[in-house]
């Protein structure tokens, strides 16, 4: 039986662990030929033996995504061989320092501002072309609560949230008239190392894993997909 995203060419970034490990293994299993974008070579290739094992196919980008320029040259690389692309699923984030804001570090500040809003930027301004040449082209975005509420000590990854939600949502509303949907997708609680650092009290067994969100995920990735420009709650 065919996969819900058979042929498809979906991008994800932060795949070496997490919700974008979990994501990409799922999205392979769905027929997706998945290409795998993170810093860590040792998960990429650890992720790239589960999606082999079960039969699917990937190709791994080790990038750091503040290298900008290297979002263009991938631009031009998914261009040059597939012509195209199907999903793009911005996961990858960093949580930074909690802390008063007036002790945030200001190199600190700007790197979560990099990987959270920056890259994702360059991501839509790389891919842009590709996503409309599909037939049906996804884009996901991965948010959190503290991007819409304020809380004490969060303020430069809930800002960076904040951003990233409405510079997505604004892309969206720019494709209403296209076969392109774009939304952004807030997880709640998940088992991740991002969450243990930010809670290093609290019992992961007592969270979801990242597999959780795979069913809403590939439901925002399938070419059925009718939502755009929503803000969605995984629970």
């Amino acid at each position: 039986m065919s996969g819900r995203l058979e042929g498809r060419v979906a991008l994800v970034t932060g795949a070496s662990r997490g919700i974008g490990a979990a994501a990409a293994e799922r999205f392979a299993a769905e027929g997706a030929h998945v290409i795998a974008v993170a810093r860590t070579v040792g998960g990429l290739e650890e992720l790239d033996d589960r999606i082999q094992a079960a039969g699917g196919s990937t190709t791994l980008v080790p990038l750091d995504l503040t290298d900008y320029a290297g979002i263009d040259r991938l631009g031009g690389a998914v261009a040059e061989r597939w012509g195209k692309l199907d999903v793009l699923f911005g996961n990858a984030a960093i949580l930074g320092s909690l802390s008063p804001m007036g002790h945030s570090q200001p190199d600190e500040w700007e790197e979560v501002f990099a990987i959270n809003v920056t890259a994702n930027f360059r991501l839509i301004r790389s891919f842009d072309p590709l996503l409309r040449v599909s037939d049906a082209g996804r884009g996901i975005f991965m948010t959190s609560g503290v991007g819409s509420k304020v809380v004490a000590y969060w303020g430069a990854y809930a800002a960076s949230k904040a951003a990233l939600e409405h510079m997505a949502l604004t892309y969206a509303a720019e494709l209403n008239k296209t076969n392109v949907k774009v939304n952004v997708l807030d997880p709640g609680a998940i088992r991740t190392g991002m969450r243990a650092k930010a809670f290093p009290g609290e019992d992961p067994e007592t969270l979801r894993p990242p597999e959780a969100l795979n069913d809403v995920i590939v439901d925002l990735a399938a070419p059925d997909c009718a939502r755009n420009g929503e803000v969605i709650q995984a629970y």
